[in-house]
């Protein structure tokens, strides 16, 4: 079993509307999120920090492995892993992820297109570069965490044309 390593945070630095700057241990690049969904969608245990005089207190915790606000042993933190996750769900997602999405799932543009809810003309702007909605990233990547997401959608498209030629070898 391959190991993980677990995300862990170096420093943080809370800005305005709910984003905090994060760098990590790793020194992969700063990552500057914004925490706004994950307080309103809290609970009341979170709304403290919709206080911009609390939220502004952020530290780090022991080893990097949460950011807390307040007390260390508290309610007002959020772990590393999820703050990680959150980062990477909040970055652009590219023609190039879309590409490995499709072929890591071995479909054909009608078929990422029909799972998606998209026209394969769409599906292709996006592959050629062409700004992918959020909507459309969040289901892709759903989808690699989940592969019965695609399995519920997909339904194999059928060989259209002349059959391929078979070998004789």
């Amino acid at each position: 079993m391959a190991s993980t390593t677990l995300p862990r945070v170096r420093s943080a630095k809370a800005g305005e509307s709910f984003n905090i700057v994060v760098n990590w241990s790793d020194d992969t690049a700063p990552s500057d999120i914004n925490l706004a969904g994950w307080i309103k969608t809290g609970s009341e245990v979170l709304a403290p920090l919709k206080r911009p005089g609390i939220f502004a207190t952020a530290a780090v915790g022991e080893h990097g492995s949460m950011i807390y606000w307040g007390d260390p042993d508290g309610d007002l933190a959020i772990d590393a892993v999820h703050l990680h996750r959150l980062a990477q769900e909040q970055e652009e997602f590219t023609s190039t992820e879309l590409a490995e999405w499709q072929e890591r799932l071995g479909i054909s543009n009608a078929e990422a297109a029909s799972v998606l809810g998209i026209a394969v003309s769409t599906f292709s702007l996006y592959k050629a570069g062409s700004d992918i909605p959020a909507a459309v990233a969040i289901a892709c990547r759903a989808s690699l965490r989940d592969p019965v997401i695609v399995q519920a959608r997909l339904r194999p498209s059928k060989s259209i044309g002349r059959p391929r030629r078979m070998s004789l070898i």
